[in-house]
């Protein structure tokens, strides 16, 4: 009886271990028997549940431990997978979105490709460019108000998303005020990435694909704005 008895409370949890003596001493029908198997049990569950109060918090803490050292390995790996679940979703793109807006970023491509070919450095070329940029920008900012404007919206046409819509028409009209183009250029990306920053930011009712086809479309822009600045400073000038 007391070897099963015994089997019993070692399979147990602790919780419960703790109160198999006092219910042994206080409802057997035998106290005086079960008062010494009691505390002949509980000298053998003492060992038992020392080793299993301290077991788990060395375990805790090395799991804990483990997590610390390995979050920023955590947190690479999600932004690798948002990463490349957005170019992904190019894939999902509607065809006339995705070619119109590859074509449009032609003028961006071929600006600098055209001046590295020649091996010149063309004013022109580059105020072009950057009457380009201004004309893109305020597309882009335009977007906002035909976003916000239909009833069933999810942007309300209040003072926020409307506002936001005429800065970087503002700023594209700076750009083209400026005589040197590198300010130009400099006044053109500021109001590309301003647009880009609501257009992710503030409206996250746009689809994903419309979302990684905005980064693209402004990488390119950025890219073609600044190695035309760039060239200036390595080729001739016409």
């Amino acid at each position: 009886m007391f070897s099963i008895i015994q089997r019993c409370c070692l399979n147990t949890p602790f919780k419960l271990q703790k109160l198999t003596g006092p219910r042994l001493l206080l409802y057997g029908k035998n106290k005086t028997t079960w008062s010494s198997s009691a505390l002949q049990l509980r000298r053998d569950v003492c060992p038992l549940s020392t080793s299993l109060s301290l077991k788990p918090a060395s375990f805790y803490t090395a799991k804990l431990q483990a997590f610390h050292t390995s979050r920023p390995i955590f947190e690479k790996k999600e932004c690798e997978a948002e990463s490349q679940k957005s170019l992904e979703s190019l894939k999902y793109s509607p065809k006339p979105a995705l070619y119109l807006s590859l074509g449009g970023l032609v003028p961006y491509v071929g600006v600098p490709l055209t001046m590295i070919v020649q091996g010149t450095y063309s004013p022109e070329l580059a105020f072009a460019l950057v009457a380009y940029g201004a004309a893109s920008a305020s597309f882009l900012g335009g977007m906002r108000w035909g976003f916000a404007l239909p009833e069933n919206s999810p942007a309300k046409p209040d003072w926020l998303n409307l506002a936001n819509g005429i800065i970087p028409p503002l700023l594209a009209w700076q750009a083209l005020l400026f005589q040197d183009i590198t300010q130009g250029a400099v006044m053109i990306m500021l109001a590309l990435g301003i647009s880009l920053h609501y257009d992710i930011s503030l409206l996250p009712t746009y689809p994903r694909w419309f979302k990684a086809l905005r980064v693209m479309g402004t990488v390119v822009m950025v890219s073609s704005l600044l190695a035309t600045v760039a060239l200036r400073a390595f080729l001739e000038v016409e």
